[in-house]
């Protein structure tokens, strides 16, 4: 998609995100009520009427782009581009009053993603990237400003930041993530989105994830990359779509890949 606009698409990602946001807010801390999908995980009012509020926007700005949404699957559009969206990354959290939560969106061509906003709407952030335009971050009404990964590259004076602990440290890569944590500075963890926000502001030189799904950390990638850091999966190889990442700022990821292939 040669004619593709990249500003536009930017703008779009970071407008749908703040749509979303505002959208599940309205039932933060309100006793929503929490039902259970299939595979037994958590959804809300707040994730549909946020979704909602991410269709619309994108639908109003690019009407002819398919869009794969959480909650509502795919919708059909025009080859070769879609929209990938999560309307409220850790439902959980967000269940029990946390603030480590917020949707995701990214648009994706030709299987590589090219824009992507992510927002924690209760911690009033806001964060946007497109491919050769930077990664942005605004906090409240305050003026946008762009980010930078860190520079610290000695593996023990790093912060490694970790998602979903329940995948990190199954039989598969518990070893690996362990000998991870114990030899670096410190660890933390935050989930997906926040997770990732810690390398995206220079407060963790890594973020480490595994067993989630495409709409999980589909924007992460567009976001470390313009932020100056390295994106891959647990493997090495640059994508989103095989159900984890590793997202740093670059100085140590080779460690970091080294270690989780044992």
């Amino acid at each position: 998609m040669s004619d593709l606009d990249l500003d536009l698409a930017m703008q779009t990602a970071r407008r749908a995100a703040e749509a979303g946001g505002m959208a599940a807010m309205r039932h933060f801390r309100t006793g929503v009520r929490v039902e259970l999908k299939p595979d037994r995980s958590p959804v809300t009012a707040a994730d549909r009427e946020a979704e909602a509020a991410i269709v619309e926007v994108i639908r109003s700005r690019h009407p002819g782009q398919a869009i794969l949404g959480e909650e509502t699957g795919a919708h059909a559009g025009a080859e070769g581009a879609r929209w990938i969206v999560d309307p409220v990354d850790g439902t959980r959290g967000f269940t029990r009053g946390g603030t480590f939560w917020g949707p995701l969106v990214a648009l994706e061509v030709d299987g590589q993603v090219v824009a992507g906003a992510m927002a924690m709407p209760a911690l009033g952030e806001l964060f946007w990237a497109a491919r050769g335009l930077g990664a942005w971050r605004a906090v409240g009404s305050g003026a946008p400003e762009r980010l930078r990964v860190s520079g610290i590259a000695a593996w023990e004076e790093s912060t490694l930041s970790l998602g979903e602990q329940r995948f990190l440290l199954a039989p598969a890569l518990r070893e690996q993530v362990n000998r991870l944590t114990v030899t670096a500075a410190q660890a933390r963890g935050y989930g997906d989105l926040a997770g990732c926000a810690m390398v995206l502001t220079g407060r963790a030189e890594a973020f480490v994830e595994a067993g989630v799904q495409v709409w999980d950390i589909a924007p992460l990638q567009i976001l470390i990359e313009e932020a100056g850091g390295r994106f891959t999966d647990l493997a090495g190889a640059p994508t989103h779509l095989n159900g984890g990442c590793v997202a740093s700022n670059g100085l140590v990821h080779e460690h970091v890949l080294r270690e989780l292939r044992g």
